[in-house]
């Protein structure tokens, strides 16, 4: 797993989540303080088969770990106040991962901040928020995965996270800096709004970095929450762009749209969602797949998943299933890549606070134009056994 994406993911989720889910209030003059986070780990087993596109299969050695989940370990704190008419807040997260990192002795993780941000508006005409944070485009798809809770797919937790389902149903919304405007909810409509900053798509000269900087993003949404009797849900519309100037055919644009929508009712929930667009994935280059532009050209992408969950009356304990493939084509045909994957689990709250976690993952990888020895299909299954609290 590519170290430098495990703390990316990490990094989004995670600290979003602790924000969420902040346990301790603490008033301290005009501000109210507050401190939440999770800590979480877990025991994955994985089985790799690589299949050459000359039809040579070999089996890898089977990988276990100890190590985080989707949701890396985290620390947040935050604050907020009411002044001049207009609520103002910060928030700041910290986030780990659970394993050594290097995968041998004396190893070492890393602490890493990536929420950082202010924030300032009302309820009458919306917020402004500045700073570091989860990006638009992305996130409620994120933000519906049950593998939240658990490990998805990306094998062994060797790093600060797993992926989830990133790569294999959705693209990563990503950690960036931002200037965000989110509007008031009228009626149960309400839309967001991003300036955020520009992402290279990792092209280089040798060892010299040749895509530049130069243009700034642009993500939104739209959404629409709904209650109607005893089922509540969202629907919403996304959009995403940024230029490129420089790339391995010149410059060019990558943007995307997304649609999804969520319902629950009497313990049952559903989720589907759908993308597609240009240049927005990172299937080919040895980069996993779902990191935001890094395949250094205009690719042709799309992809989505759909996702069952069921509460158990009583016990409390979710069961769920999903289904999801994220696809991206090479704009010479060099590459034509599936990453698909089905995900079982099962999520017991043994407290409030407690979540016991079960996952059983079959991930396929297919090139279906690869050349000479070039891998054609990777499949991986992964067992996840675990547990995360949250405070």
């Amino acid at each position: 797993m590519n170290k430098q994406l495990n703390l990316a993911v990490a990094a989004a989720v995670l600290a979003f989540s602790a924000s969420a889910n902040a346990g301790i209030t603490i008033p301290a003059g005009d501000w109210t303080v507050d401190i939440g986070g999770n800590m979480n780990a877990f025991y994955t087993h994985t089985q790799s088969d690589v299949t050459t596109a000359a039809g040579v299969k070999t089996s890898a050695a089977d990988s276990n770990t100890v190590g985080t989940g989707l949701l890396p370990s985290a620390f947040g704190i935050g604050a907020k106040s009411r002044q001049n008419d207009m609520d103002v807040a910060f928030q700041f997260s910290f986030f780990t991962g659970t394993a050594a990192g290097t995968g041998a002795a004396a190893g070492n993780n890393s602490l890493n901040i990536r929420q950082a941000f202010l924030s300032f508006g009302d309820a009458s005409w919306g917020t402004i928020k500045m700073g570091r944070d989860l990006g638009v485009f992305g996130s409620d798809a994120i933000l519906s995965d049950m593998t939240l809770l658990g490990v998805g797919v990306g094998g062994p937790a060797s790093g600060s996270s797993t992926l989830g389902r990133i790569g294999s149903g959705y693209i990563y919304a990503d950690w960036v800096g931002q200037i965000q405007y989110a509007s008031p909810n009228w009626n149960g409509f309400s839309f967001t709004a991003a300036i955020s900053e520009p992402l290279d798509n990792g092209v280089t000269l040798g060892t010299t970095k040749i895509s530049t900087r130069e243009d700034m993003g642009f993500e939104g949404k739209v959404d629409y929450d709904f209650s109607v009797s005893d089922v509540t849900g969202r629907a919403w519309l996304g959009g995403i762009s940024q230029e490129h100037s420089n790339g391995t055919f010149g410059g060019y644009t990558s943007e995307g749209w997304e649609l999804g929508g969520k319902a629950a009712a009497y313990g049952f929930g559903l989720v589907g969602y759908y993308y597609s667009g240009d240049g927005l994935d990172s299937q080919n280059g040895g980069v996993a797949g779902g990191l935001k532009f890094a395949s250094g050209e205009k690719t042709d992408d799309n992809g989505g998943y759909v996702q069952a969950t069921y509460v158990i009356p009583g016990v409390g304990t979710k069961l769920g299933a999903s289904w999801g493939t994220s696809n991206s084509k090479g704009q010479t045909n060099t590459f034509d890549i599936e990453n698909e994957s089905w995900i079982i689990g099962a999520y017991h709250p043994l407290t409030k606070s407690l979540n016991l976690v079960a996952e059983y993952t079959s991930q396929e990888i297919k090139n279906s134009v690869a050349t000479g020895t070039a891998t054609a299909k990777t499949e991986n299954d992964t067992v996840s056994l675990g547990a995360i609290m949250f405070f």
